[in-house]
């Protein structure tokens, strides 16, 4: 039983925190630190379950460049999608060569957290007199492309957080715009990585599974996740990102004072 509600804890909190710009890979590390540790296919996987609800909320869009590619606005879209993938996929491939690993203990997630929170504050306030640009440029797909790689080495740096911000700094200042790209190339992304991590349980001396509350959280996360992207692109109609930065600011200073 402890078990399974420790598999509901990691799913709501995977769930909330995927495509909200505060970290889900970095609320993870937290949470398995007082709950006790995953394996990386849990921590990856259980993501999938999140990205599933984000191809649900946005299978419009989906079908309509999948059965758009004739024309040249969906096709060009499409194929800053690709490329953009192209260049996480190539960089993350790189890291992992390289060894880049998550850390596991909370410090560089509270210094990330409170970092990217500032980070925000300025990206916001940069783009805040810029006129208001829907355009996803060559350079909007390779800045969101390269910036996804930060969160897969820098926990507490949040995947959406780089991306969509990666993406309002390259030009692309529409919040909607922004976030709607940014989520588009995660589906992709996160159900490479998953299926990567999945390919790695072959080898004899992978860790084995709880598969039942691997479920148990696969499903929470992509329930409470899909709640949470139809909740944040209301949200973000009629606001800007600094609640989320002012957030990441406080929680990592209350993480720094816990752990000192």
């Amino acid at each position: 039983m402890q078990d399974f509600l420790q598999a509901v804890v990691l799913g709501i909190i995977e769930g909330v925190t995927e495509f909200l710009p505060i970290s889900s890979t970095g609320h993870l590390l937290i949470a398995e630190h007082w709950l006790g540790s995953r394996s990386e296919l849990f921590n990856v996987a259980i993501q999938a379950g999140a990205i599933l609800a984000a191809v649900l909320v946005f299978w419009p869009r989906i079908r309509q460049l999948a059965t758009g590619l004739g024309e040249p606005a969906q096709r060009d879209y499409a194929a800053k999608l690709l490329l953009a993938f192209l260049v996480t996929a190539a960089g993350g491939l790189l890291a992992k060569k390289l060894g880049a690993s998550l850390p596991e203990t909370v410090a560089p997630v509270a210094g990330a957290l409170i970092v990217g929170g500032l980070l925000i504050l300025l990206i916001e306030w940069l783009v805040s007199g810029r006129p208001v640009s829907t355009e996803v440029t060559w350079s909007v797909a390779f800045w969101v492309g390269a910036c996804q790689i930060l969160a897969a080495v820098f926990p507490g740096t949040s995947r959406s957080a780089a991306t969509i911000f990666a993406a309002m700094l390259a030009g692309l200042t529409s919040r909607a715009a922004a976030t709607e790209f940014a989520f588009l190339v995660g589906i992709p992304t996160m159900f490479a990585a998953s299926a990567y991590e999945l390919l790695q349980t072959r080898h004899a001396d992978a860790p084995a599974e709880d598969w039942s509350s691997f479920t148990v959280a696969f499903l929470v996360s992509g329930l409470v996740a899909f709640i949470a992207v139809k909740w944040l692109l209301r949200y973000i109609q009629s606001h800007r990102f600094t609640v989320f930065a002012w957030y990441r600011i406080a929680a990592g200073i209350a993480l720094l004072a816990l752990i000192t």
